[in-house]
């Protein structure tokens, strides 16, 4: 009979946690242990690792806030990480594994945030079914714009009008080694001015996975006379591009520096054979729910929604 156990995640399982994200299906390099513990000092860590028999076949970044466990909130998307040899049947008992776990060690509440469907072409749906006919209700939805690199562009003419003005004005698109001026002279300042927020992420905390992750982070930036006036941080994996962080200065607005940025790297990316430019989330915690300005734009470039369901399971 097939025996399924779980087991906590501790610093001697590094490099086989490490080992398995690298060959997941459905995995990314949020998911390596040197990007999920840059920030670990925020979070109590209880990732789990699920094995049937000897054998790890799934693995669950999470942490814990009390009696309740969540998909890392560290992280922008998580999940069960699975192999390729995991289907739906197995899936559920990886699941019912990991619940019985929880209830065994008196967990009350699992929040669940699953990676958007987009990233893998392999789909990504097998544990939802099973959530749902285990009491799993969805607590928050996220809308996620993201283009779709494998259709034709949909960009809308006011801004390729406005590309092709642009393109007279001499701008320079530079890939950065050096993330300061961008963050320093654009990102920061210009999110504390209009939004009175900081970066998920500090500068010192970029430049870190910078170097830990130098093929998967990159910062491209616009100048024009020497002088920056945008900028693009992206996330890439394998299948999907994502803008992390875009700014862009006074000035920058003023020739619409951003959307030629971005529209130079959607067709950079679509060029590469990328699937996916994700463009992220345009929720607000207003009475609409969403920022409709951000959404306007987003769908000008080319991007359609696609949900991000999150889950509560009480834990019986």
């Amino acid at each position: 009979m097939t025996k399924y156990t779980v087991k906590k995640y501790d610093q001697n399982d590094y490099k086989i946690w490490n080992d398995f994200i690298a060959q997941a299906k459905n995995a990314t390099f949020l998911f390596h242990r040197d990007f999920m513990e840059y920030h670990k000092d925020r979070f109590e860590d209880f990732s789990l690792m699920v094995y049937q028999d000897e054998k790890l076949i799934s693995i669950l970044p999470a942490n814990k806030v009390g009696n309740s466990l969540y998909s890392h909130q560290g992280l922008t998307y998580g999940g069960l990480v699975y192999t390729t040899k995991v289907k739906a049947e197995k899936a559920e008992a990886v699941l019912d594994a990991v619940l019985s776990f929880l209830k065994e060690n008196l967990f009350e509440i699992f929040y669940y945030k699953p990676i958007p469907n987009f990233y893998f072409p392999e789909g990504n749906n097998e544990v939802d079914f099973f959530l749902f006919k285990r009491g799993a209700v969805i607590n928050r939805k996220e809308m996620n714009l993201a283009v779709n690199l494998e259709l034709p562009l949909q960009i809308s003419k006011s801004k390729l009008k406005h590309f092709r003005r642009i393109e007279d004005l001499d701008l320079d698109i530079i890939e950065d080694d050096d993330f300061n001026p961008f963050w320093l002279t654009i990102l920061e300042p210009r999110l504390l001015e209009k939004f009175n927020v900081k970066p998920v992420h500090t500068k010192e905390e970029i430049l870190l996975l910078k170097q830990s992750f130098p093929e998967n982070i990159r910062q491209y930036s616009v100048y024009l006379n020497d002088e920056i006036i945008a900028g693009i941080t992206i996330f890439e994996t394998e299948n999907v591009v994502k803008s992390q962080y875009g700014a862009t200065s006074k000035k920058g607005e003023e020739v619409r520096a951003l959307d030629f940025l971005f529209i130079n790297l959607i067709e950079k990316y679509k060029r590469k054979g990328k699937r996916f430019f994700d463009m992220g989330i345009v929720n607000e915690e207003n009475e609409s729910g969403y920022h409709s300005g951000l959404l306007k734009q987003k769908e000008e470039l080319g991007s359609m929604v696609y949900n991000q369901d999150f889950y509560k399971i009480e834990i019986k």
